[in-house]
């Protein structure tokens, strides 16, 4: 896991009008949980976007009116019309202390499913870790290039060194299928080969099929009336 220092400044007040204040200077309000006690204090706002716009995991240095401390960014928030930064929670960690992180899963390799018609599709992007922060990754790598046609790759097929995996060993990271429309395709196609087989809805009668008139079907234009009696 990389690790990237980040500089902060204590808030001095607390609270919407100051952080309000702390926005309009292009600053951002992060709160440190974790340590002996909650560190309130913000961040330049452009030094936050290589920490919050990356999918990778990375610790951070914080540098915080000359206390470091390392940590694991916990929850971001983000305006909602101008996704702009708008609060950041850190938690501190310890070199010696297990602790959580959400990784990113990358698919890699040449599904050989893909190849015989399959579509390959990532059901799961996340998994929850626990381990020593020397142990935890940037994010987890899984190799699908063994995953035939109908096949799934499941929680339970990594293999990760020095981590417990806090997910369901059953969950599907990725599977390869034939695509939906492929499947109903061949299965109309099947249908129509096999004879008796009822007509596909929609289809259009075979000329000399002639429909027969059912019992609201109007009389021929020539026909006479019946004789009265």
């Amino acid at each position: 896991m990389n690790t990237i220092a980040l500089s902060g400044t204590v808030r001095d007040h607390i609270g919407t009008k100051n952080a309000t204040q702390l926005r309009r200077a292009k600053r951002v309000p992060c709160v440190l949980y974790g340590g002996s006690s909650t560190v309130h204090f913000s961040v330049e706002e452009a030094a936050l976007r290589k920490v919050v716009f990356t999918p990778e995991v990375s610790s951070i240095e914080l540098d915080i009116n000359g206390n470091k401390t390392l940590a694991l960014v916990h929850q971001k928030q983000f305006h909602p019309v101008s996704d702009m930064v708008i609060h950041v929670d850190f938690m501190e960690i310890k070199t010696d202390r297990e602790t959580r992180a959400l990784l990113s899963l990358r698919l890699k390799g040449q599904a050989p499913g893909v190849r015989e018609g399959g579509k390959l599709n990532q059901t799961m992007r996340k998994l929850l870790v626990k381990g020593l922060p020397a142990h935890i990754p940037a994010h987890i790598d899984v190799d699908v290039s063994e995953l035939k046609l109908n096949q799934s790759f499941h929680v339970s097929d990594l293999k990760l060194d020095g981590l417990t995996i806090l997910e369901r060993p059953t969950d599907v990271i990725a599977t390869v299928k034939v695509p939906k429309k492929v499947e109903e395709v061949a299965a109309t196609t099947a249908a129509a080969a096999v004879p008796g087989a009822p007509a596909v809805a929609g289809a259009t009668p075979a000329a000399g099929d002639a429909a027969k008139p059912g019992a609201d079907a109007k009389p021929a234009a020539d026909a006479k009336p019946a004789a009265k009696k």
